[in-house]
Protein backbone atom coordinates (compact mmCIF):
# COMPACT_ATOMS: atom_id res chain seq x y z
CA UNK A 1 0.00 0.00 0.00
CA UNK A 2 1.74 3.18 -0.84
CA UNK A 3 -0.79 5.19 1.32
CA UNK A 4 -2.37 4.53 4.50
CA UNK A 5 -6.02 5.35 5.84
CA UNK A 6 -6.28 8.60 7.03
CA UNK A 7 -7.91 8.30 10.36
CA UNK A 8 -11.43 10.59 10.47
CA UNK A 9 -10.50 12.72 13.34
CA UNK A 10 -7.19 14.09 11.59
CA UNK A 11 -9.32 15.51 8.27
CA UNK A 12 -10.45 18.71 7.95
CA UNK A 13 -13.69 20.08 8.45
CA UNK A 14 -14.78 19.51 4.57
CA UNK A 15 -12.67 16.04 4.24
CA UNK A 16 -14.85 14.67 7.61
CA UNK A 17 -17.75 15.74 5.79
CA UNK A 18 -17.31 13.81 3.18
CA UNK A 19 -15.46 10.81 5.03
CA UNK A 20 -18.64 10.83 7.23
CA UNK A 21 -20.93 10.55 4.24
CA UNK A 22 -19.11 7.76 2.62
CA UNK A 23 -19.15 5.67 5.57
CA UNK A 24 -22.95 6.19 5.99
CA UNK A 25 -23.43 5.33 2.48
CA UNK A 26 -21.42 2.17 2.45
CA UNK A 27 -22.91 1.41 5.72
CA UNK A 28 -26.07 1.54 4.16
CA UNK A 29 -25.37 -0.40 0.67
CA UNK A 30 -22.57 -2.62 1.56
CA UNK A 31 -22.93 -3.40 5.06
CA UNK A 32 -21.26 -6.83 4.89
CA UNK A 33 -18.13 -5.38 3.72
CA UNK A 34 -15.61 -4.16 5.92
CA UNK A 35 -15.40 -0.88 4.77
CA UNK A 36 -13.23 0.53 8.17
CA UNK A 37 -10.23 0.02 9.66
CA UNK A 38 -9.53 0.18 13.93
CA UNK A 39 -9.71 3.64 14.30
CA UNK A 40 -12.18 4.28 11.58
CA UNK A 41 -10.81 5.04 8.91
CA UNK A 42 -12.28 4.37 5.77
CA UNK A 43 -10.39 1.55 3.36
CA UNK A 44 -10.38 0.68 -0.58
CA UNK A 45 -10.52 3.08 -3.00
CA UNK A 46 -11.32 5.74 0.01
CA UNK A 47 -8.21 6.20 1.12
CA UNK A 48 -6.85 7.52 -1.59
CA UNK A 49 -9.87 10.09 -2.68
CA UNK A 50 -9.74 11.09 0.97
CA UNK A 51 -5.48 11.73 0.28
CA UNK A 52 -6.85 13.90 -2.93
CA UNK A 53 -10.08 15.20 -2.51
CA UNK A 54 -9.51 17.74 -5.40
CA UNK A 55 -9.75 14.27 -7.83
CA UNK A 56 -11.29 11.90 -5.08
CA UNK A 57 -14.64 14.44 -3.93
CA UNK A 58 -15.64 14.57 -7.60
CA UNK A 59 -14.95 10.83 -8.54
CA UNK A 60 -16.91 10.48 -5.06
CA UNK A 61 -20.12 12.05 -5.75
CA UNK A 62 -20.17 10.47 -9.46
CA UNK A 63 -19.50 6.52 -7.69
CA UNK A 64 -22.16 7.94 -5.38
CA UNK A 65 -24.43 8.69 -7.73
CA UNK A 66 -24.29 5.83 -9.59
CA UNK A 67 -25.39 3.80 -6.13
CA UNK A 68 -28.62 6.08 -5.30
CA UNK A 69 -29.71 6.43 -8.84
CA UNK A 70 -29.56 2.40 -9.97
CA UNK A 71 -32.05 0.66 -11.70
CA UNK A 72 -30.24 -2.50 -12.67
CA UNK A 73 -30.97 -5.29 -10.90
CA UNK A 74 -28.15 -6.16 -8.41
CA UNK A 75 -26.63 -9.06 -9.74
CA UNK A 76 -26.24 -6.87 -13.02
CA UNK A 77 -24.55 -4.67 -11.14
CA UNK A 78 -22.42 -7.61 -9.35
CA UNK A 79 -21.77 -8.99 -12.84
CA UNK A 80 -20.77 -6.10 -14.51
CA UNK A 81 -18.09 -4.77 -11.37
CA UNK A 82 -16.74 -8.29 -11.01
CA UNK A 83 -15.96 -8.55 -14.94
CA UNK A 84 -14.12 -5.16 -14.13
CA UNK A 85 -12.45 -6.09 -10.74
CA UNK A 86 -11.28 -9.68 -12.56
CA UNK A 87 -9.70 -8.11 -15.81
CA UNK A 88 -8.12 -5.47 -13.65
CA UNK A 89 -7.50 -7.60 -10.46
CA UNK A 90 -8.25 -4.88 -8.58
CA UNK A 91 -8.04 -6.79 -4.83
CA UNK A 92 -9.96 -4.36 -3.06
CA UNK A 93 -12.83 -4.44 -5.72
CA UNK A 94 -12.86 -8.03 -5.83
CA UNK A 95 -12.75 -8.37 -2.29
CA UNK A 96 -16.17 -6.50 -2.18
CA UNK A 97 -18.12 -7.41 -4.51
CA UNK A 98 -17.45 -10.80 -4.08
CA UNK A 99 -19.34 -10.51 -0.72
CA UNK A 100 -21.85 -8.41 -2.53
CA UNK A 101 -22.66 -10.64 -5.24
CA UNK A 102 -23.02 -13.37 -2.72
CA UNK A 103 -25.51 -11.38 -1.14
CA UNK A 104 -27.37 -10.85 -4.10
CA UNK A 105 -27.19 -14.59 -5.30
CA UNK A 106 -24.96 -15.03 -7.43
CA UNK A 107 -23.58 -18.61 -7.35
CA UNK A 108 -19.98 -19.35 -5.90
CA UNK A 109 -18.74 -21.13 -9.48
CA UNK A 110 -20.03 -18.05 -11.29
CA UNK A 111 -18.17 -15.35 -8.42
CA UNK A 112 -15.04 -17.09 -8.85
CA UNK A 113 -15.70 -17.52 -12.97
CA UNK A 114 -16.07 -13.69 -13.01
CA UNK A 115 -13.05 -12.51 -10.29
CA UNK A 116 -10.71 -14.63 -12.08
CA UNK A 117 -11.86 -12.81 -15.64
CA UNK A 118 -12.92 -16.08 -16.81
CA UNK A 119 -16.57 -17.01 -19.00
CA UNK A 120 -19.53 -17.92 -15.82
CA UNK A 121 -22.20 -20.35 -17.27
CA UNK A 122 -25.77 -20.12 -16.31
CA UNK A 123 -26.17 -16.57 -15.85
CA UNK A 124 -29.91 -15.06 -16.71
CA UNK A 125 -29.97 -13.19 -19.90
CA UNK A 126 -29.59 -9.82 -18.11
CA UNK A 127 -26.86 -10.52 -15.78
CA UNK A 128 -24.82 -12.04 -19.65
CA UNK A 129 -25.43 -9.22 -21.01
CA UNK A 130 -23.63 -6.77 -19.07
CA UNK A 131 -20.90 -9.59 -18.82
CA UNK A 132 -20.56 -9.42 -22.47
CA UNK A 133 -20.61 -5.56 -22.38
CA UNK A 134 -18.22 -5.24 -19.47
CA UNK A 135 -15.87 -7.71 -20.59
CA UNK A 136 -15.98 -5.75 -24.31
CA UNK A 137 -15.51 -2.50 -23.46
CA UNK A 138 -12.41 -3.33 -20.74
CA UNK A 139 -10.77 -5.25 -23.96
CA UNK A 140 -10.90 -1.92 -25.76
CA UNK A 141 -13.68 -2.76 -27.96
CA UNK A 142 -16.30 -0.78 -29.20
CA UNK A 143 -19.74 -2.62 -28.48
CA UNK A 144 -21.29 -4.32 -31.90
CA UNK A 145 -24.71 -3.05 -32.97
CA UNK A 146 -25.90 -6.97 -32.39
CA UNK A 147 -24.96 -6.63 -28.62
CA UNK A 148 -26.08 -3.24 -28.20
CA UNK A 149 -29.48 -3.91 -29.68
CA UNK A 150 -29.64 -7.23 -27.68
CA UNK A 151 -28.58 -5.15 -24.56
CA UNK A 152 -31.33 -2.51 -25.01
CA UNK A 153 -33.92 -5.05 -25.67
CA UNK A 154 -32.86 -6.85 -22.11
CA UNK A 155 -32.16 -3.48 -20.12
CA UNK A 156 -33.94 -0.76 -21.86
CA UNK A 157 -31.61 2.26 -23.43
CA UNK A 158 -31.47 3.60 -20.22
CA UNK A 159 -30.14 0.33 -18.07
CA UNK A 160 -27.65 0.14 -21.06
CA UNK A 161 -26.64 3.74 -20.16
CA UNK A 162 -26.57 3.16 -16.88
CA UNK A 163 -24.32 -0.17 -17.60
CA UNK A 164 -21.78 1.62 -19.26
CA UNK A 165 -21.46 4.33 -16.90
CA UNK A 166 -21.18 1.90 -14.07
CA UNK A 167 -18.51 0.01 -15.99
CA UNK A 168 -16.42 2.94 -16.29
CA UNK A 169 -17.08 4.03 -12.58
CA UNK A 170 -15.85 0.62 -11.43
CA UNK A 171 -12.85 0.86 -14.34
CA UNK A 172 -12.20 4.17 -12.38
CA UNK A 173 -12.30 2.57 -8.88
CA UNK A 174 -9.71 -0.48 -10.03
CA UNK A 175 -7.56 1.97 -11.60
CA UNK A 176 -7.03 4.30 -8.27
CA UNK A 177 -6.77 0.76 -6.28
CA UNK A 178 -3.85 -0.74 -9.00
CA UNK A 179 -2.15 2.49 -8.66
CA UNK A 180 -1.99 3.04 -4.86
CA UNK A 181 -1.95 -0.86 -4.35
CA UNK A 182 -4.93 -0.56 -1.96
CA UNK A 183 -5.14 -4.37 -0.70
CA UNK A 184 -8.04 -6.32 0.81
CA UNK A 185 -8.33 -6.18 4.66
CA UNK A 186 -7.25 -9.52 5.84
CA UNK A 187 -10.32 -12.15 5.96
CA UNK A 188 -10.39 -14.44 8.29
CA UNK A 189 -12.53 -16.89 7.24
Amino acid sequence: MRIKPIPPDSLGPEVRYVHDEAASLVGRSQSQVNMLDPAGALLGPFIPMLHYPQFGIPALSFLRTLDTQSTLAKTVREVAILTVGGAYGARFELYAHEIMAKVSGISSANIAALAAGGQPYGLHEEENIAHVIAFSLISGHIIPDATYKQAVDLLGRDGVAELFFLIAGYSLIAIILNGFDIPAPDRTA
